[in-house]
């Protein structure tokens, strides 16, 4: 049975002295512990401001703040690649619902893109607290998923500034409706397979358009932008935005060696 997982945002595990100290829950996080019921002498596993993985137990409580006790380092998760989801700003619950899925399956980094075909429009103002939303839903899913590693997300992204993000990847996949079946995925992934070491995992960009999907004029751009970027085809099915999202990462991942796809014989 897995453990309840806490991420912590600035304690570093190594750095205390004492044998039982408290755990630097976030507020809501706290409350989560609450609602687990933990009692003393329960384990919980805590992944810390250094990305260090750790077993704790807990001994006691002070308030709702929990007062635990090293019990071991654990080994985090192995990422078989650091992808990064472009997607497209849908409206609705969408981006939250892609957002956790693809938090789950192992995807480290998002940013939203406001597409010239988004529906969802989001000023100035709205962004900050729309990213401090699905930075929180990240949280949530890699907390529930027992991922290792938190997903980063971005403040949504014009093209401009999309562009030279896009321009340090390994590889760079665009998913178009319109690519044609030849445009497979295996073969765009070739040089972040071929970039990737014992010691330096590939960065891989999956875009995903919004639900009107990429423009022409979106796709040559994203393209021009970097030597390792391709057009892929997802099959023959017009997959929603939300859906896209999720499968593609997915496939990604697997192709990487993630998602079991290293416990193939």
């Amino acid at each position: 049975m897995s453990l309840p997982q806490f991420f912590l945002d600035e304690q570093v595990l190594a750095d205390e002295v004492q044998e039982q100290f408290p755990l630097a829950l976030s507020r809501d996080d706290a409350k989560h512990a609450k609602v687990l019921r933990l009692d003393p002498g329960e384990h919980i596993a805590v992944v810390d401001a250094a990305s260090d993985y750790f077993e704790c137990e807990i001994k006691s409580f002070d308030g709702v703040t929990p007062i635990v006790a090293i019990s071991g380092h654990l080994d985090g998760k192995p990422l078989a690649a650091h992808v990064c989801l472009v997607q497209g700003l849908a409206k609705g619950d969408k981006m939250e619902t892609v957002i956790r899925h693809a938090t789950e399956l192992g995807v480290s980094e998002f940013i939203p893109f406001a597409a010239s075909r988004s529906i969802m429009k989001i000023d100035a103002k709205k962004a900050a607290s729309k990213t401090e939303r699905w930075q929180a839903i990240a949280k949530s899913a890699a907390m529930q998923s027992g991922q290792t590693h938190l997903a980063h997300v971005h403040q949504p992204m014009k093209l401009a500034q999309l562009k030279e993000v896009l321009a340090t990847f390994d590889a760079v996949l665009v998913c178009w409706e319109e690519a044609p079946g030849t445009a497979l995925l295996r073969d765009a992934l070739r040089p972040a397979s071929l970039n990737a070491t014992v010691d330096r995992l590939a960065r891989i960009a999956v875009v995903v358009g919004p639900e009107g999907g990429l423009a022409q004029e979106e796709v040559d751009a994203i393209l021009a932008c970097n030597a390792h970027a391709s057009m892929v085809s997802l099959g023959s099915s017009i997959l929603r935005t939300e859906t896209a999202g999720i499968v593609a990462p997915a496939l990604v991942l697997y192709e990487m060696g993630g998602m079991g796809a290293g416990e193939r014989a």
